[in-house]
């Protein structure tokens, strides 16, 4: 049952990107360049001379910056940006004059998939940022196998931009208050056509995942980086939101350089290199991904035995267009491994149920502190014509449902693919 809205509009996203004036791409190198003018950075290029469009340029994606070093970095060309709806908000007119690619996060849009081929086409470049988020921790994210096969049907050169520092500059969990941190930007050609043709689906997924592996706490350690503000860890309990100490989850809390576990009362130092010590008894992790994938392994055990759900009344702020959100009230949404999201509530006097089964959905977009809305966290739920951003009632939930998303995903999926290659076995099972 869909949302009854009566006469909001929605944005079409199956027309075709318009091809970006060459004055444009010369004004987004100018101002990018301009913002980028106070901030320590560098582009390399590798591996890229002689390189012209067309291509497709795989980025990681650490924040907004990503945007104006990869437009610096591929300057003159042509380029066509895979954008989120909620990037068109009251703007749409200006996304599509400088070409972007409008879809719906983790759906399955066939219409994206032409309007790439159409980028591709004219000779232009192809600019997609896979993980799809803002990467919560600094590190890689979950990237979609549906890749491989993308890069295969194009047959056009592969190349990998990887941004190192952009996420301690601006980290997602408190992007609003910047550090002074050097970026470093690398554009790779990672594959020409013919090396390309040669490989396997799987072989070029390999690939990708590997030159799109970073962690940018590395890239501080290694290069000597001190992160002197003393705010630098406020916001960090929203990704760290598991003590590790009394296991309590949802309970940590933040403030200037150090973290805190409000259930026990353990605290922890961000200190200046990045590392984590524990300011009373054992320092559980000193890097802050362990700590990160320490709680990924708790929420995996949790659905393997069962253990796993999530129920809570959320505000929801629908988005059907792009000039509106759409207030639709309070909601009740659950998660569980078998039905994945359910989205129940009541607007313009007719019940409406949003479901997103669990291979339909093989991520989850969550937000912290979100722009458009109000200040709180978030998650958004999409289908391929709508998108609902929910706001919990319970306290720091969002990223241990991103969590549980892509672990129900996955075992989902591997499930699946196990049917296909053994459907006898499946057979036998059923009886």
């Amino acid at each position: 049952m869909d949302v009854n809205y009566k006469k909001n509009k929605r944005y079409n996203t199956a027309k075709y990107p318009t091809r970006q004036p060459i004055y444009l791409t010369w004004l987004i190198w100018f101002l990018s360049a301009f913002m980028l003018m106070n901030k320590r950075h560098r582009v390399e290029k590798i591996n890229m001379e002689g390189l012209k469009p067309p291509y497709i340029l795989l980025s990681n994606h650490m924040s907004f910056i990503d945007f104006e070093l990869v437009a610096k970095g591929t300057y003159p060309h042509r380029l066509n940006n895979v954008v989120n709806i909620d990037g068109y908000y009251n703007r749409p007119w200006l996304m599509e004059w400088i070409g972007a690619i409008c879809t719906r996060k983790f759906t399955n849009d066939h219409f994206l998939i032409k309007s790439i081929k159409k980028v591709i086409e004219r000779g232009d470049v192809l600019c997609m940022y896979p993980e799809a988020r803002y990467s919560p921790c600094g590190t890689s994210s979950f990237l979609p196998d549906s890749l491989g096969m993308l890069v295969k049907s194009c047959k056009v050169p592969l190349v990998i931009a990887l941004h190192r520092g952009n996420y301690l500059h601006a980290p997602f969990w408190n992007f609003r208050k910047k550090r002074k941190v050097p970026l470093h930007t690398t554009l790779t050609k990672l594959l020409t056509p013919e090396e390309i043709e040669e490989l396997s689906v799987e072989e070029i997924n390999a690939k990708i995942k590997e030159a799109l592996t970073y962690d940018d706490y590395k890239y501080q350690r290694d290069n000597g980086i001190l992160i002197k503000e003393k705010y630098r860890a406020e916001g960090m309990h929203k990704i760290l939101y598991q003590c590790p100490s009394c296991l309590t989850e949802h309970k940590m809390s933040s403030s200037g350089a150090e973290l805190f576990c409000t259930s026990c009362g353990k605290r922890w130092t961000l200190n200046e290199d990045g590392t984590l010590s524990a300011l009373n008894g054992k320092t559980e992790f000193t890097h802050v991904p362990d700590w990160f994938e320490w709680e990924r392994t708790q929420v995996r055990e949790q659905i393997l035995n069962g253990s796993y759900c999530f129920e809570d009344t959320v505000d929801v702020h629908s988005m059907p267009g792009c000039w509106k959100f759409e207030p639709l009230g309070q909601a009740k949404l659950t998660h569980d491994k078998e039905n994945g999201f359910i989205l129940e509530g009541h607007y313009n006097g007719e019940s409406y149920k949003i479901q997103r089964k669990p291979l339909q959905i093989n991520s989850l977009h969550v937000e912290y502190d979100f722009p458009h809305i109000k200040p709180f966290d978030c998650l958004d739920i999409s289908t391929e014509n709508d998108s609902f951003y929910c706001f919990p009632s319970k306290e720091n939930v969002v990223t241990k449902l991103a969590f549980a998303t892509e672990i129900i995903y996955q075992n989902k999926y591997d499930e699946l693919r196990a049917r296909r290659r053994h459907p006898s076995n499946a057979t036998n099972e059923c009886k």
